[in-house]
């Protein structure tokens, strides 16, 4: 089942990050990740307006998010992330199988 991850960063220094985002589709892809959205717009229908960078990539399972996220090179391109912003970074495991009527009181 698929994984996904959410990251929501805050960026203090957008050329610092350019380096991070120029290197992350080819390590995202090498771990069958895809993304599903890249910084594009975020509309607020609730609560405090998010204003920030958000992007949620889609891998094949969590197993593939850890190989991506202890890769070796990726470590080297969170330096860039690390020194140009502050960010949340969520794994969302595999859901649930019953998604057409699911249980009201979980």
């Amino acid at each position: 089942m698929p994984a996904y991850v959410i990251a929501m960063m805050s960026i203090h220094d957008a050329k610092m990050y350019s380096n991070y985002t120029a290197l992350t589709p080819t390590l995202v892809s090498k771990y069958g990740g895809k993304f599903l959205t890249r910084g594009e717009q975020v509309t607020t229908i609730e609560g405090t307006p998010y204003e920030d960078r958000m992007v949620i990539l889609e891998f094949p399972d969590k197993k593939s998010v850890e190989n991506w996220f202890s890769d070796p090179e990726y470590k080297e391109a969170m330096k860039f992330r690390h020194a140009s912003s502050t960010m949340h970074m969520l794994l969302l495991q595999e859901g649930g199988e019953n998604t057409l009527n699911p249980n009201p009181k979980l």
